[in-house]
């Protein structure tokens, strides 16, 4: 995929960045030449998001200097990046869900007539641009009632539309099905062929090593290695990223499973159809399926935070069909959500709060109170174990990068000790190394004796953890496989609809 030479169109020199407590970017320099997809990459708090928030215009360096096209510029906002040709989709999408697409990508860049907006040109220009990019959407869809890869979609359109020369996409697939990321990849090297440039902010081996010409690779806010994508391999770009080496496809050895934990039969919600499942102590049980096939809504069910309609939910034995959430966790269930910032955590509250949150009724408190030491020395125990990278345990939630909110996450779980885990995407945009760290935590969990109900969108993941799967298509559980059984050709079938329905479900 390497290209002739050509001018830079980016060049960051010399950029440093200090926040209280951490050197976020040392001396950084990075350049990215003309038509080129670019990686970004780094374990958590590595200061990729810092470096590209300074590019774009959110941060400001406390030295080094930004050349775009050759000419040395200063962004105070976004909006000077913008009007310099450079665009950027956030991990969060910043898009109005009560607005159409049309509306939405011209937003604040109307075309207007007598005055007014428009919108017969903006529906014109949409569906100009994603003819010409091949961003297939509807102009007139309301964006609320979007999947999340064409939300993704309207986000790049958005750019477009404003004349955007350079993109950054941060994490662009975290929220993707393969099948979106694939997609997507298809569109970004469409936009370099036409000589766009492309820098990409992801964690993930596979996408930089299919859809990338060239690799920058910072730790601890230093660049390590710079890289020609077609010359260099995973297992070098990994330990550029963690400092050692790193065993990408290891798949954990088989439980023991014991007496069962979570009994669910003929279990029905606006979903969920008739689905039943057993998974044991000592036993990791997984749930693969593509994105919208009633996995989500099957655990949220579980969890308490979705009502069921039909059949039944038991818990070491004890009916919890319809008790509420809060009866679950104490009655022994911990839980994991796919969203780690509307569900999962408290973005205002600090990371000593979250870290102590559901464990403040019982080993945290004393006499209905919570001693502030007994919970800064909590925090400090679980930000050791998993790693978290936070300044100090008093700063919110909101100030971690999203791998670390999700390490926040996993470890506060794990702390509960609780009989079964209800863990979902438990490694969705998260480092390398940290994911050996999660997958080892949730092995030794299950190796305790506790039961874990595994949903992840990432095959290998499910491979490699889980003793047992399950497959969901439309709402319903087609197959089942034995850790052996579970290859990838047997799940994707399965996954794509290819399977029959089990007569029963395994125990």
């Amino acid at each position: 995929m390497t290209r002739p030479p050509v001018d830079p169109t980016v060049e960051l020199r010399g950029i440093t960045k200090r926040f209280p407590g951490t050197l976020a970017n040392d001396a950084v320099d990075l350049t990215v030449h003309r038509g080129e997809i670019h990686a970004l990459m780094g374990e958590n708090g590595a200061g990729k998001s810092t470096l590209m928030s300074i590019l774009y215009g959110m941060e400001r360096a406390d030295a080094g200097s930004i050349r775009i096209d050759g000419r040395e510029v200063t962004f105070g906002d976004p909006s000077a990046a913008m009007a310099a040709g450079l665009g950027m989709v956030h991990q969060s999408f910043k898009l109005f869900d009560s607005l159409t697409v049309a509306e939405n990508v011209v937003y604040a860049a109307e075309p207007r007539r007598f005055g007014l907006l428009d919108r017969a040109a903006a529906r014109r220009r949409v569906r100009e641009l994603a003819e010409e990019h091949g961003l297939a959407v509807d102009p007139d869809a309301r964006v609320g009632d979007l999947p999340v890869g064409l939300r993704q979609r309207v986000e790049i359109l958005k750019l477009l539309h404003r004349g955007a020369r350079t993109l950054i996409l941060d994490e662009p697939t975290a929220v993707l099905t393969p099948a979106e990321a694939d997609a997507l990849f298809a569109v970004l090297k469409s936009l370099a062929a036409q000589g766009r440039t492309v820098i990409l902010v992801t964690h993930k081996l596979r996408e930089v090593l299919e859809g990338s010409d060239k690799v920058t690779v910072l730790r601890d806010g230093r660049v390590v290695a710079r890289l020609v994508t077609a010359d260099t391999s995973a297992d070098e770009i990994a330990a550029a990223m963690t400092g050692r080496a790193v065993d990408l496809d290891r798949v954990h050895a088989p439980g023991t499973p014991g007496d069962a934990v979570l009994e669910v039969t003929s279990l029905t919600t606006d979903a969920v159809h008739d689905v039943g499942l057993t998974v044991h102590a000592g036993e990791i049980v997984g749930i693969a399926g593509v994105a919208g096939n009633g996995q989500s809504e099957l655990v949220e069910a579980l969890a308490g935070l979705r009502p069921v309609t039909a059949g039944q939910v038991t818990l070491k034995g004890r009916d919890i069909t319809h008790v509420s959430a809060t009866e679950r966790r104490a009655q022994g269930l911990a839980y994991v959500p796919e969203d780690r910032h509307a569900v999962g955590t408290a973005p205002a509250a600090s990371v000593a709060d979250n870290l102590a949150m559901g464990h403040h009724r019982t080993s945290l408190s004393a006499k209905g109170l919570l001693p502030p030491a007994t919970v800064r020395t909590h925090a400090g125990r679980l930000i050791e174990r998993f790693g978290i990278k936070a300044a100090t345990p008093e700063v919110p939630a909101s100030a971690l990068s999203g791998g670390n909110l999700q390490k926040l996450l996993i470890g506060r779980e794990l702390a509960h000790e609780a009989p079964l885990l209800l863990v979902e995407q438990p490694t969705r945009g998260v480092d390398i190394g940290a994911i050996q760290n999660i997958h080892d935590q949730i092995v030794a969990y299950r190796d305790a004796g506790h039961a874990v109900l595994l949903v992840s969108a990432e095959l290998s993941e499910i491979r490699g953890l889980a003793d047992r799967v399950l497959v969901m298509y439309e709402g319903r559980v087609t197959a089942t496989y034995t850790k052996d059984e579970a290859d990838e050709q047997a799940l994707g079938l399965a996954m794509a609809g290819g399977a029959v329905a089990p007569t029963e479900a395994v125990d």
